[in-house]
């Protein structure tokens, strides 16, 4: 007599392991705060203390506007990912789900619909804050459609990016120490917290093969008048050179990720 053992169907395994993900972001205080409240303190602190005209009679604040969504987007995506996935593998939790009849595909369509959500809630945020307290304009309704397609192909690189760069760190404490500082630097050679022409050329340059400088340039395109886009490195937004470098950001995170994840530890066979 053979026994027929049925498997939950694969779109119930997707949603249990999407409602899981969310359950474990959100419940976390230090996570909530770190990535989700961090950016719009940031926000409140710099948008207070730097108040000048940075020409055009835009504000600092209105600028910081489209960098501070940019670093929201990298603290859910890269930051979080990278260090949230380094920890699970090295308490075992990835080797664990390795074992279970849950497909793979599910862990990473948990992951990412996470990101999706913390992303959206924090750009939620900081354009209410935004709003309130320093009367930030909001893009017209074709810049939404440019913002749009700058987040998604943002937040797709940084995820994928997030994914690889876990595979670097043997456990929580050596990602945070090793991600985050990356990518505040990544920040702010970006031009997130300060005008991106006052940088140096050379810092300019570097800050060119990364994906968060087209990131936070395509979002002052969004927030900023045309006027301002002569201070950019060619005078203009480059939107498509944005889409590009973006997608092609996205396409090279996807090798590294398949290249470089790993369900457990090196040493550990």
């Amino acid at each position: 007599m053979s026994t027929t053992v049925t498997e939950a169907p694969l779109p119930g395994a997707y949603r249990t392991r999407i409602g899981v993900e969310l359950k474990e972001f959100f419940r976390q205080r230090e996570g909530v705060t770190f990535t989700v409240l961090f950016p719009v303190v940031l926000l409140l602190g710099l948008g207070s203390v730097l108040d000048y005209d940075i020409g055009a009679g835009v504000d600092f604040s209105q600028y910081f506007m489209a960098g501070v969504i940019a670093a929201g987007i990298v603290g859910a995506s890269l930051q979080n990912l990278g260090i949230y996935i380094a920890s699970e593998r090295a308490d075992g939790t990835l080797k664990m789900l390795r074992g279970t009849p849950m497909p793979a595909s599910a862990y990473f369509v948990g992951k990412v619909v996470q990101v999706l959500a913390v992303a959206a809630v924090t750009i939620v945020l900081l354009l209410v804050v935004g709003v309130l307290v320093y009367d930030i304009d909001l893009p017209s309704a074709a810049d939404w459609v440019t913002f749009l397609w700058v987040a998604l192909l943002g937040i797709t690189a940084c995820t994928l990016l997030g994914i690889a760069v876990s595979s670097l760190a043997p456990n929580r404490r050596s990602a945070s120490a090793l991600i985050s500082p990356a990518a505040l630097l990544l920040e702010f050679v970006s031009g997130v917290f300060m005008p991106f022409g006052n940088l140096p050329h050379w810092l300019q340059v570097v800050s060119s093969f990364f994906p968060v400088k087209w990131m936070a340039q395509g979002m002052r395109s969004v927030f900023l008048p045309d006027a301002l886009q002569v201070d950019e490195p060619a005078g203009s937004w480059e939107l498509d050179r944005v889409a590009i470098v973006l997608a092609v950001w996205c396409v090279l995170g996807l090798v590294l990720c398949v290249r470089t994840f790993r369900w457990q530890d090196r040493g550990d066979r």
